[in-house]
């Protein structure tokens, strides 16, 4: 016994009739006949009681009938189910992101668009530090990660995409001596000390950048691990933050936000996910992150 048999057996059931009912079926009445005897066969049992005018169920039919509907209406729930899961409308999203990426905006606009064109994915958020992101990932402890560009080499599981980027920008303290320049050059940060974003030790790639500006190896006077203690230090006054551009919204008392003057090297947002992912969400996802 299978769906085409139960589909067959409903059909002669609402209409009463094995003419309409291969009609129905777009099927011919003795194809019918035979695939309702075969089926009665297997039940060892009548399902019909066949007059000359119409079919009427017997008590195992109705029996069957309950049987049939549910298991048909299951069938179906099971398909769409199955259907909106692979197209992504379905599912639940695990997304973790840096203090960083939070500020820049792009997280809260991806999740807006995700949530209004997939409002029945559920979305699960956590803060995580960098290193954790291809960790989680690996572990299927996490789908998507929002973090900065690092000069970091992924697993051959992780997939990175660079979404957007923004150019470089100094915080200090509001009465600081470079706060009344509209842009600053490189060569005016030499003597300066940095504050510098080293979640889990990792500050390799910020530096690197600051060699690029500074033409030589920058003074680090703190490392600290999350975006809002690298403003902090700065609006004490105790050290230069050395920022994306998009940290300029972000609004701490007595610290001012000036451009770097002749620097085009930016700094960009990263979406981390698994290579080989075949979560319909998570692939939706990606597409309308990643544009």
């Amino acid at each position: 016994m299978d769906l085409r048999h139960l589909r067959y057996f409903l059909a002669v059931a609402e209409e009463g009739h094995f003419g309409r009912a291969a009609e129905r079926l777009h099927i011919v009445q003795p194809a019918l006949s035979m695939q309702i005897k075969a089926l009665e066969d297997e039940l060892g049992t009548p399902l019909f009681v066949r007059t000359s005018r119409r079919v009427e169920l017997t008590a195992a039919g109705n029996l069957l009938r309950v049987e049939a509907e549910r298991t048909l209406a299951q069938a179906a729930r099971a398909k769409s189910v199955v259907q909106r899961a692979a197209r992504g409308e379905i599912g639940h999203l695990r997304i973790a992101f840096t203090g960083g990426a939070a500020f820049s905006g792009r997280l809260s606009a991806d999740l807006r668009a995700f949530h209004a064109r997939y409002p029945d994915v559920e979305l699960e958020l956590v803060e995580l530090s960098v290193v954790q992101h291809e960790e989680w990932l690996l572990a299927d402890r996490l789908d998507i990660a929002y973090g900065p560009e690092l000069e970091a080499v992924y697993h051959p599981r992780i997939a990175a995409a660079r979404i957007t980027s923004w150019p470089w920008m100094v915080g200090m303290v509001e009465d600081h001596r470079l706060a009344a320049m509209n842009s600053i050059p490189g060569w005016e940060l030499r003597d300066e000390g940095f504050v510098l974003l080293a979640a889990e030790g990792r500050d390799a790639a910020q530096l690197n950048v600051l060699r690029r500006l500074l033409g030589q190896e920058p003074k680090v006077a703190y490392r600290v691990g999350n975006a809002i203690a690298v403003l902090a230090i700065a609006a004490a006054g105790l050290a230069l933050a050395f920022v994306p551009g998009t940290m300029g919204a972000v609004r701490i008392q007595n610290i001012q936000y000036r451009p770097v003057a002749d620097f085009d090297t930016p700094t960009g947002l990263v979406l981390l996910s698994r290579a080989e992912d075949t979560s319909g969400a998570v692939k939706a996802f990606l597409q309308l992150a990643r544009g």
